[in-house]
């Protein structure tokens, strides 16, 4: 998977550097904040961010913990290079890492993270990428550590299916698809986590976003 193309920030919508803009119709500060939550990020954590985007999760982290190590990951150059210059005016320290999500334990090490999260990703991969995603997220992890997810998730309602049309559009209805059936849970039961549950559902104008969280055996 590591050699394979990914898919960009907007997709088909747009330039990844109006992502930032765009990200915001999805009520992103409440979600965003409902993940970082649920991490709950303590001194000397080890946190890895995969699929980072522009940092803005990886920036919350640094922001709420600053005494965590947090480390982002993403394959696009282009919105790793945003990261950088959003952490750089804050001042933050973050470990930017180049890399596909599979490729987590050689960026990171086997069982060297206390945490992982994902927010807006899975919904954009193909389904053997999200079983390779959460299986490096779990091969990571720590005994116990805790998984992260905040993404596309079952879209219960007719307004719901309606909003996440523009999502499929810019993303792809193959990919999309699983995840508004509720495919996510699921995966992440496979992939060897336990205590697989949805901590949160957020109604957006793009659909609703689901904050999945479980733990390494």
């Amino acid at each position: 998977m590591s050699e394979q193309g990914f898919t960009p920030a907007l997709g088909r919508l747009g330039p990844t550097r109006f992502y930032d803009l765009v990200v915001m119709l999805t009520r992103e500060r409440l979600w965003r904040a409902l993940a970082v939550m649920h991490v709950a990020p303590r001194p000397q954590d080890v946190i890895v961010d995969v699929g980072c985007g522009t940092g803005s999760t990886a920036l919350l982290l640094n922001r709420t913990e600053p005494r965590a190590r947090v480390v982002a990951v993403d394959p696009d150059p282009g919105v790793l290079a945003i990261a950088r210059r959003k952490a750089a005016a804050v001042g933050a320290t973050v470990r930017w890492e180049a890399g596909m999500g599979d490729a987590l334990p050689g960026i990171v090490g086997v069982g060297a993270a206390d945490a992982v999260v994902s927010t807006l990703v899975l919904h954009q991969c193909p389904m053997p990428t999200k079983r390779a995603v959460l299986a490096a997220a779990h091969a990571v992890l720590r005994p116990g550590g805790r998984l992260v997810i905040a993404d596309y998730g079952l879209q219960r309602t007719r307004l719901t299916r309606l909003g996440f049309r523009m999502v499929q559009f810019a993303d792809g209805v193959e990919d999309t698809r699983p995840n508004a059936e509720g495919v996510v849970p699921e995966l992440m039961a496979e992939a060897g986590f336990r205590d697989v549950r949805e901590a949160e559902v957020v109604p957006t104008p793009t659909g609703s976003i689901s904050v999945y969280v479980a733990f390494r055996e």
